[in-house]
């Protein structure tokens, strides 16, 4: 494997990374929740700092970034969201977990701001790399509600953060030899890239629509992860009752869905951007809607398409910021967009507990989330129109497909 397809591939690595440990505590939250007695509308709001510092903290890691290098912070993240995982494995107290989680949470705030601003440098083909990584991303979802269903079928909730504690730290280590080679190094820019310096035009008008859509996207991107295995494991029952099957099903729709990104990386690396997301935006609410009064494989199906509609339109935001604001803007500007995007996602831990706490239940919060979805239409139609680069504008052919 050459240099640049090895660096695509640990950039890839850490979005799956990223996700899988945020989400552990999704998965393992009723368990652990039944060593200290308490519920798991009690628990879930001990993952709210995590929730909250994941976003809060991006626009640290962009200065950071941009002081240290990206290269030194991406093994940062793997090291130390490593570690942070085996802490909070050793909790003996719910605040003592929280405190672990608030660690990973500030970790996991490193990747998005400064691995996404690796992924889109060249320029070329953003798409089509937005679209490959951002599956990493999702299998990284798909991976917690299964790896962690596993592993606690098998042993407890303590080593659901443990062994990939572990892990994370190997591949860290590994990442640091690969710096140190030398070779960790970005594509060559692109002429497109090359010839953006500035601001593009009508950049204002795409950022208020690219907020926008960060923050209704946030919010429903953030609960439906989060809920999702809790959901199948109480609306599935004329399926199954095992934790690790409904961990697993959880997993499969994460999984399959999250190839929607690739296809609609590869549409707006040759279509106009506006359109596309206008569509995706609005299939979301009336998806979801349907979504909360279903059960068993009805839900399963519907799950499956809303999932597939909400990670459709993740490449598309990133591709939108890659083509107005130049590289050396992008850290800080991404970091924008995750802090919202993520305290918007953090909100949905103490409004579900809230919501059910107080009688409602999981068609409740999801009536809620197809109302939120609306808001991502109307951002959608206010972007700007643009035409897509030349489709021949190829950073390396290391790192796409043979056309």
């Amino acid at each position: 494997m050459n240099a640049a397809r090895l660096r695509f591939l640990f950039l890839n690595l850490g979005h799956f990374v990223d996700h899988l440990f945020m989400l552990i505590f999704a998965k393992a939250a009723f368990d652990a929740g039944k060593s200290w007695g308490l519920e798991y509308d009690e628990m879930i709001i001990y993952g709210t700092p995590a929730a909250i510092l994941f976003g809060a903290c991006a626009p640290i890691a962009a200065y950071a970034a941009d002081k240290y290098g990206r290269n030194h912070l991406i093994v940062v993240f793997f090291i130390g969201i490593g570690c942070a995982s085996i802490v909070s494995s050793f909790a003996a107290t719910p605040i003592l977990l929280a405190i672990g989680l608030a660690m990973i949470g500030v970790f996991a705030a490193i990747y998005h701001p400064v691995g996404i601003s690796m992924v889109v440098q060249g320029g070329g083909k953003v798409g089509w790399r937005l679209g490959v990584n951002g599956v990493w991303g999702n299998l990284g979802v798909a991976a917690a509600p299964l790896i962690t269903g596993f592993i606690l079928a098998a042993y407890d909730w303590r080593l659901a953060f443990a062994i990939p504690g572990v892990v994370s730290i190997l591949i860290g280590i590994g990442y640091w030899l690969f710096v140190k080679s030398g070779k960790a190094v970005p594509p060559p820019s692109s002429a497109r890239e090359k010839a953006l310096v500035g601001f593009a035009p009508g950049w204002q008008r795409a950022m208020l629509s690219l907020g926008l859509v960060t923050i209704g996207g946030g919010f429903v991107f953030g609960a439906l992860i989060f809920l999702i295995p809790r959901l199948f494991e109480v609306k599935l029952l004329g399926i199954s009752t095992d934790v690790a099957v409904t961990g697993a099903l959880a997993g499969a729709v994460y999984a399959t869905a999250a190839f929607a990104q690739v296809a609609v990386g590869r549409i707006i690396d040759k279509k106009p951007i506006k359109p596309v997301l206008v569509t995706i935006a609005a299939c979301q609410a009336p998806v979801i809607l349907f979504m909360a009064y279903q059960q068993n494989w009805i839900l399963f199906g519907t799950a499956f398409i809303a999932m597939a509609v909400v990670f459709g339109q993740i490449p598309i935001t990133d591709a939108v910021l890659s083509r107005y604001v130049p590289d050396r803007w992008r850290a800080k500007v991404l970091s924008i967009k995750f802090m919202l995007n993520l305290c918007l996602g953090a909100a949905v831990l103490p409004f579900a507990s809230y919501v059910l706490q107080n009688g409602g239940g999981f068609e409740t919060i999801l009536v809620i989330l197809a109302g939120a979805a609306l808001l991502i239409v109307c951002a959608a139609l206010i972007l700007p129109y643009q035409a897509p680069g030349d489709e021949r504008d190829n950073v390396s052919s290391d790192l796409h497909p043979a056309e």
